[in-house]
Formats: structure tokens, sequence, C-alpha cells
């Protein structure tokens, strides 16, 4: 029944008879949708990048095939994240079953909240769209896997730092400009400043929180390089960027 027509329900009642094969009727009914499950992933495995937790299994499978096209069954993976601190399940996220033979499957989610400990689990989901409804069924659970998501991947380095002298007849200054970086956790920069045959040394005490800088504390006659850096709200600093150099006359 279930290959010929994933439409159709199960009915189950149960009546109780005397010795003498007599009852009081049928109880309550219960109906199932005779809608086939797959088998949850056997192998999930993870790993934690900065754009979020990658999930990898593999598909055990290849869906199967109903006879009615008009009663076909969509397969799809349902992926839950659980706060372990709260113990509160989310979804994460749903992909579709591939359709054809074993194969490798990712999911990358990237809507947790950093600095809390998560668990992941994976389930097959048939879904059968009738005309007023749809039945959604949902297979056994694979193993979970623990995720402490902690932030030390720092933001992305900025780029086209440029830099430009400016003070003619007043006290000078150099003007910083540079792209701005597009990291959804960014806090600001911090801007360097080194001189000839000396370190660079960082000229801001907090963060810089626009993509510029000026620079007032230049002199006359002396040549300045300014490097610049991105660092995210849970201080995570990017490497520099490429240096830019201005002359003050």
């Amino acid at each position: 029944m279930q290959q010929l027509d994933p439409s159709s329900d199960f009915t189950y009642a149960v009546e109780v008879l005397n010795r003498n094969a007599r009852g009081a009727g049928l109880s309550n009914r219960v109906h199932v949708p005779a809608i086939i499950t797959l088998a949850p992933p056997g192998d999930l495995g993870h790993k934690l990048t900065a754009d979020g937790v990658v999930l990898t299994w593999t598909t055990a499978a290849e869906p199967p095939n109903t006879a009615d096209a008009a009663n076909a069954v969509q397969y799809r993976y349902r992926i839950y994240r659980r706060d372990q601190a709260s113990g509160k399940d989310a979804i994460a996220g749903e992909i579709p079953v591939p359709s054809s033979g074993p194969q490798a499957t990712q999911f990358t989610d990237s809507t947790f909240e950093w600095e809390k400990t998560y668990l992941y689990r994976v389930t097959a989901v048939s879904l059968l769209r009738r005309l007023d409804s749809e039945v959604q069924v949902e297979g056994d659970d694979s193993a979970s896997v623990q995720v402490v998501a902690h932030d030390i991947f720092p933001p992305a380095v900025p780029a086209g730092l440029q830099a430009a002298y400016s003070g003619e007849g007043q006290k000078p200054f150099i003007d910083l400009v540079w792209a701005p970086v597009t990291t959804v956790d960014l806090g600001g920069y911090n801007v360097y400043r080194g001189e000839a045959n000396s370190a660079y040394e960082k000229l801001n005490e907090v963060l810089v929180k626009s993509p510029s800088y000026r620079d007032s504390g230049v002199v006359p006659g002396k040549t300045y390089t300014y490097t610049v850096s991105a660092v995210d709200v849970r201080g995570n600093e990017s490497q520099r960027s490429d240096p830019a150099r201005e002359p003050v006359p």
C-alpha cells in the first residue's frame, strides 16, 4: 500500500472482546499516513568555520519512486540545532534529499550564536501535498554531534587603503580611507603608523567605527606609512592591510 498509494492512510482501532467474543465497540481511531520514511544519516560530521557550522553526511540510498506521479512524495533532510544550555530545539534548515544514489551531502548553519554549545542532528522528512493540506512525516533522528561555537576567526583584511596629505596654511594632517569590511560582527578598526626604520604604533585608543581616520600628529619633512586592521566584537583581529605611504612637505 505504501508503494502503490502514498496518499492513503492506515486507520487503526482496538476492540476488547470478552470470552464470548462480544465487545462494547471500537476504541477511538488513529490515522497513520502511508508514507515511507528514509533512514537517517549514519556518519554525521561537523566542522566549525568562519562562515558557520558545516555539517556533512552521506546519503544512504536513493529515495523510492511512487507509481502515481500525482501523489509523489518529496524527501528532505531537516537539520535540528539544540541549545545545550536551555535544551531548546530549533530548525537550522532543510535541504532536498539527492535523487540519485549515495553521495556526499553538506549543509552550513550560519544562524547560531557564538560562544554557545549546540547539539546537531539530522532527520529525513517525507512530504506529501494533498489538495487541501500537506502531510509531513519525520523518520528517525541521526546521532547528535556537539559543536562548541567558540569564535577564533578574525574579520576580513581591510583593502584599498589610501593616504592623502592636507594642511596648506594650517596644521598638517593626513586623511586615511579604505574599503569597509562587511563582516556581520565587525567591531571596528585599528590604525597603525610607522616612520622610516621604526616599528608601527597603534594610533587609536578605542576602535575606529568608520573606514576613515585623520592623523593630526604629523610633522613637516617626514614620510609616514600606514596600515589598518579589522577587529570583531569578540576581539579577534585580522591581519593588517597593505601599507599606504604619504610624505608631509
